[in-house]
């Protein structure tokens, strides 16, 4: 059976036409999967009962809740759900006083090899559906609560532009949840093309994996670098105006005697030059055979310090999650192979 969540409207359309059901069905189709929360197509009561059975033939409504949960001694809570082909992803809900993010997936595995990162060290398995990231979404047990979504879990969203696309229409169109796009932040390493089609097709916060201002470091860092060079990036981010509302943010993991002196803060403050943006220091958590160690507090601060007096806005971002390995750079699921109900968790 096909899954009928992860549609957009047009593809529902074209799905209630060859149905034999009426064309304003697609906009009820829509509204029972993304705001009322339906599990199956029965529950589509407005529909007539022939139309449902037709429906039935060829479609499920494909909505799938979370197989496991770890819960942080800081409240973050790493979700853990079935993909395609006997797969697992990872979510990651942060709480806050006036803030709840979800972190999510957008492929299983990467196949980006960045040095840091756990997923990297999985490797790339597949490609996640629109309705397998949408449905981290709405199967999430707190997901009335979300304030924001950020595309920063397993994978690179473009690498996966065409699916990250429809989710982020689910997310934000009157016929799906009807989210402002400034609650969403995808993030990326930098591949240009895609993230050209990002800025034109989508509204939505855009952060940039950025680590050191440097080519040859950034090379040995993320292996991206060797084709679309920090600058190209930055670059082709000038050409658009973003409007006051929308932000463009630099992600910043600070590695101790890597990317943490004063020649580092004059490479960014000329490379980000009139860009308006901010910049997010975050702390490195340490992976299994990996060369790198985190910078110290002291260093981050002297770091956020020195940024901020080259007029860069400038942030430290709080680990979350660490204890059960959801934060940043940490979600894998190398090891786990779906075999009935077992999950290696």
């Amino acid at each position: 059976m096909e899954p009928l969540f992860g549609k957009t409207l047009n593809e529902l359309k074209i799905i209630v036409a060859e149905s034999n059901l009426p064309a304003f069905a697609a906009r009820q189709i829509a509204q029972w999967l993304y705001q009322k929360g339906v599990t199956n197509i029965d529950q589509m009561t407005n529909l007539s009962k022939n139309g449902r059975a037709r429906l039935k033939e060829k479609y499920e409504v494909g909505r799938v809740e979370p197989s496991k949960v770890q819960v942080s001694s800081d409240g973050t809570r790493k979700y853990l759900y079935p993909a395609h082909k006997g797969l697992f992803i990872e979510s990651a809900y942060i709480p806050e006083d006036d803030r709840h993010t979800l972190c999510i997936s957008s492929q299983v595995g990467c196949k980006m090899g960045c040095l840091f990162c756990m997923t990297g060290k999985q490797g790339f398995q597949g490609q996640l559906s629109a309705g397998e990231i949408v449905n981290q979404v709405l199967s999430l047990p707190e997901s009335e609560l979300l304030t924001n979504v950020v595309y920063m879990g397993m994978g690179e969203p473009m690498d996966n532009i065409d699916n990250v696309l429809k989710s982020l229409e689910i997310f934000t169109s009157d016929w799906g949840l009807a989210w402002s796009p400034r609650r969403i932040n995808v993030s990326t390493i930098g591949i240009e093309p895609a993230m050209r089609r990002f800025i034109e097709e989508s509204e939505a916060h855009l952060a940039i994996s950025l680590h050191t201002p440097f080519n040859e470091e950034r090379r040995q860092l993320m292996p991206v670098e060797q084709v679309y060079p920090i600058e190209t990036i930055i670059e082709t981010l000038r050409e658009y105006d973003f409007g006051r509302q929308r932000r463009i943010s630099f992600e910043y993991i600070m590695f101790d005697g890597v990317n943490d002196t004063p020649a580092h803060v004059r490479g960014l403050t000329k490379l980000l030059n009139g860009l308006r943006c901010r910049i997010n220091l975050i702390r490195f958590h340490p992976i299994p055979d990996s060369p790198l160690r985190g910078a110290s507090d002291s260093k981050m601060k002297w770091f956020a310090d020195q940024l901020k007096k080259k007029g860069l806005i400038t942030t430290i971002r709080r680990s979350r999650g660490e204890d059960i390995f959801a934060a940043c750079g940490l979600l894998s699921t190398k090891n786990m192979v779906k075999q009935d109900t077992d999950v290696d968790y």
